[in-house]
């Protein structure tokens, strides 16, 4: 019998208990197994809280979470005895990481009721209703973009800074790396032109919104992932929440992150306040603010309707979504109905869910990877999933086989994690043929027949064979890909010929063949060829980051090789470094060849010294600039900016009400320098 990891049969088994309120034999739960329940649901809800918010990796559905929070309280309110004297557990959650300085949150940052069904949408209608006296109540729908919360204050209309929810009332100072996402204003519109009509700025005003990655970007990142043998992201949220907790500003301003706002904290003055929700939006749009598409509607009827439409198009929107949001319009409204400790009385969040469709599976391939990891796949009945027809779907390694004991034959439940990769998530084990034997993997790369094997501590296959003509083939296409080398006209087919051919037995040799090589291979003509050398030409001047990207270098993935690129500045320095045998080889025959990549290009400096190679910590209130202007003078300059202070920081900026950075910093030797002397360094000569 294959063996099933503990921590999925505990949070299946705690998930199907969340919605039973009786013992097995329909009998309440004894006192004793009630505390029992209660301390083993209290554990293993703050796991999903710290999978689900600090390390974006979420093992079970937000209405299974959702159900073991239920069932938490309603043993807890039967059994109060049994309730232990910690502090209850907080609806919200706590995306602070450690990694970043926090911040208070002025008006605290609150989570949302959820529904999961029609009925309790409606049920929130009547409480509303009951509660106002009155049924023709007007709502605001917007879509409930799935990414990262974010809070991003403006003083005087500049961008101060950029904290996440954190526990609601404070959260991670991301502002170094919110400076990279395009679409977020560093200044709102009417702060330069006061009299502006329809734009006047307050002198301190939170804005909510929420920090996502559009499909587009998550397709692509993912891709280039997938050709450099690297782990795929699930989904677009956690690209999103991974991004902005990078450390070096620059890894994010290449994955394509976007912001969305589509609520209010403190407003100073409030006069300024707008009196409803559609207020609101228009303002946000007036401040230069991006905001998604909302429909407004009165009564419950048409709530239901408005929700129900915005869910059918769930598959037609370019971003991520993974609800419907609905809120009072009148905010004089929302004032009167208050909050509970964690959530708004005027709003809730409508869950969209899942679409699950069945499906067969005809057989299991498996794909070898460049750098040997054998991934298996279903090749499945083809079946349309939210909007798309899905053929085949990865089902990771042996483990997992094992783990969902999936058999060639089997019918599975079929959904879209994200909206965008399709994942097998269960077995209709009542329509399996009982002659189905269990799944058998391989003992030999079914490419080149080596046997397979698996590294101490990993749960990968892999074939070990470097010459394996799959992992050859696996390794060009990410060589020739656009996020290496770019080699236009080298594409899968190509390579398949290239290689089966033996014209290439390793990437040099890419750069020694000759037109007859190509010729030999027939069925190009004479100009596709010419194309395919020239582009292999100027391969040889691509940027040095996107060449050490394409080696495959253990462990060395698109960030990596930007750091390896500016350490080293070419090829022939790289061999140098402490390459294993096998890449030193290959970095030498690259090098003889004429492959030597474009050295990175220094920063440009202000007038003055360049900064470049040097690191600043921000601490504190500076006197005259902001966090994101005294961090774009730094950048500007050539240093990076760092959210933690260590032995390698070169600089403290401090400011007033410094902190612990402060202490840090001396205690390491770090030179600590105010705001004058920030910019005499990046001014002096």
């Amino acid at each position: 019998m294959n063996s099933v990891p503990f921590r999925f049969v505990r949070a299946t088994l705690l998930a199907l208990l969340a919605s039973c309120s009786f013992s097995a034999t329909g009998s309440p739960v004894p006192a004793v197994a009630a505390g029992a329940q209660i301390e083993e649901l209290r554990l293993e809800i703050a796991r999903h809280d710290r999978l689900y918010h600090r390390e974006a990796t979420p093992e079970i559905s937000d209405s299974a979470y959702d159900a073991l929070k239920q069932r938490l309280a309603a043993l807890e309110q039967a059994h109060p005895s049994a309730v232990p004297s910690a502090a209850p557990l907080s609806g919200i959650g706590d995306d602070r990481s450690g990694r970043f300085p926090t911040r208070l949150h002025q008006t605290p940052m609150l989570s949302l009721q959820k529904a999961y069904s029609e009925s309790e949408l409606r049920a929130f209608h009547n409480r509303v209703a009951r509660a106002l006296a009155r049924d023709d109540l007007a709502y605001v729908i917007e879509p409930k973009c799935d990414g990262l919360a974010v809070n991003v204050t403006y003083v005087q209309g500049k961008l101060l800074q950029a904290v996440t929810r954190g526990n609601g009332s404070e959260g991670d100072d991301i502002t170094v790396n919110a400076l990279q996402i395009p679409n977020l204003p560093q200044e709102l519109r009417g702060a330069s032109n006061p009299g502006a009509a329809g734009t006047a700025v307050p002198d301190r005003v939170e804005v909510r919104g929420e920090i996502y990655v559009p499909f587009a970007e998550f397709e692509r990142i993912n891709a280039e992932r997938e050709l450099a043998g690297e782990p795929l992201f699930a989904n677009p949220r956690n690209l999103a929440a991974g991004t902005v907790r990078q450390t070096d500003p620059a890894d994010v301003a290449g994955r394509g992150v976007r912001v969305v706002f589509f609520g209010l904290g403190t407003c100073e003055p409030a006069a300024l306040e707008p009196s409803t929700q559609t207020e609101l939006r228009a303002q946000l749009v007036a401040w230069g603010l991006p905001v998604l598409e909302a429909a407004l509607v009165t009564g419950g009827d048409d709530l239901l309707k408005a929700v129900q439409k915005l869910g059918a198009r769930r598959g037609e929107l370019a971003y991520p979504i993974d609800g419907v949001v609905v809120k009072l319009d009148s905010r004089r409204w929302q004032q009167e109905l208050g909050a509970r400790d964690e959530s708004p009385r005027w709003a809730i969040a409508y869950k969209l869910p899942a679409e699950r469709v069945e499906t067969q599976v005809r057989g299991i391939t498996l794909q070898v990877g460049r750098t040997g990891v054998i991934t298996p796949v279903a090749e499945l009945t083809p079946v349309s999933v939210s909007g798309t027809v899905v053929a085949r779907a990865s089902l990771h390694n042996q483990a997992e086989i094992a783990r969902r004991d999936i058999r060639v034959g089997d019918y599975v439940y079929l959904e879209k994690a994200g909206e965008i990769i399709p994942m097998v998530v269960g077995v209709n084990v009542a329509r399996r043929s009982p002659t189905a034997p269990p799944f058998q993997f391989p003992d030999a790369c079914s490419d080149c027949r080596a046997m397979l094997e698996r590294r101490p501590g990993e749960v990968a296959v892999r074939c070990p064979n470097q010459a394996c003509p799959a992992r050859l083939r696996r390794r060009l296409e990410h060589f020739a890909s656009k996020a290496c080398v770019d080699i236009e006209g080298l594409g899968p087919a190509m390579i398949q010929k290239l290689v089966a051919n033996r014209v290439v037995t390793d990437l040099p040799d890419l750069y020694r063949m000759q037109r007859s090589d190509l010729q030999s291979l027939g069925g190009h003509s004479e100009k596709s060829l010419d194309r395919l050398l020239a582009a292999i030409e100027r391969s040889k001047q691509a940027e040095l980051w996107r060449v050490i990207y394409g080696l495959g270098l253990p462990q060395v993935g698109a960030t990596k090789a930007r750091e390896l690129a500016r350490k080293y500045g070419s090829l022939e320095a790289l061999r140098g470094a402490d390459l294993d045998p096998t890449h030193h080889v290959l970095v030498t025959q690259l090098v003889q060849v004429g492959l030597s990549g474009t050295a990175p290009q220094k920063s440009p400096a202000i007038p003055g010294r360049s900064l470049s190679g040097k690191t600043f910590v921000l601490t504190g209130t500076l006197p005259n600039l902001t966090r994101a202007q005294a961090t774009a003078k730094i950048v500007g300059a050539g240093a990076k900016i760092s959210g933690s202070v260590s032995r390698t920081t070169t600089y403290l900026v401090a400011g007033a009400d410094a902190g612990a950075k402060l202490e840090q910093a001396r205690a390491l030797g770090v030179p600590v320098v105010d705001e004058e002397a920030l910019l005499r360094l990046i001014e002096q000569k």
